[in-house]
């Protein structure tokens, strides 16, 4: 059996914490929703299943992935945000999905850049982009938040056409974003 140690991380707000099982109830309900139609979506409950034991084995396949969001408060998923490379990416990417009626209080920009301080102070990125679908503004909002800015365009073969936003690097942020990792 294979171990593995997924960190977890702590911001004001929020726990990032190792997904898993108990998540999948409001990943599948998030996932059948339209608002997944930005991230592969939507999917019906096999389909869900899928993606989440993606988003659990990414952390085996490239030692980072993204975590499922919390509130300090409660152990029940918000959402899920980090980091993601799948074959076929351009580039590591932040990343932010949140489940449905957790929008619009910040938790996505405060969790992104608890995931991009993550990848700069303990992996060692230099750069990271977010991949943002066109129609997608408020996830455009959340990576200006972030300080990012739409550095051109990609085309993937599945997911179709996306904008990239380029992160600063980390030399030129004054604030990591994240109080503690865990």
């Amino acid at each position: 059996m294979t171990a593995l140690a997924i960190p977890t991380l702590e911001t004001e707000r929020l726990i990032l914490r190792a997904p898993g099982p108990q998540d999948f109830g409001p990943f599948a309900a998030f996932y059948a929703s339209p608002r997944a139609d930005f991230v592969g979506g939507p999917l019906n409950a096999e389909g869900s299943w899928r993606m989440l034991a993606m988003e659990i084995g990414h952390w085996t396949l490239k030692g980072f992935g993204r975590w499922t969001v919390t509130a300090k408060d409660s152990d029940a998923a918000i959402g899920m945000v980090g980091l993601f490379e799948p074959e076929g990416w351009p580039e590591p990417e932040i990343g932010w999905d949140l489940f449905n009626g957790h929008e619009g209080k910040g938790y996505a920009t405060e969790a992104g850049g608890a995931a991009r301080a993550y990848a700069y102070d303990v992996l060692g990125w230099q750069t990271a982009i977010s991949l943002v679908k066109p129609a997608n503004t408020g996830s455009a909002r959340v990576a200006a938040r972030l300080g990012a800015h739409h550095d051109g365009d990609f085309t993937h073969e599945r997911h179709g056409f996306m904008q990239i936003w380029r992160h600063p690097a980390p030399g030129d942020l004054s604030d990591g974003g994240m109080e503690a990792y865990a």
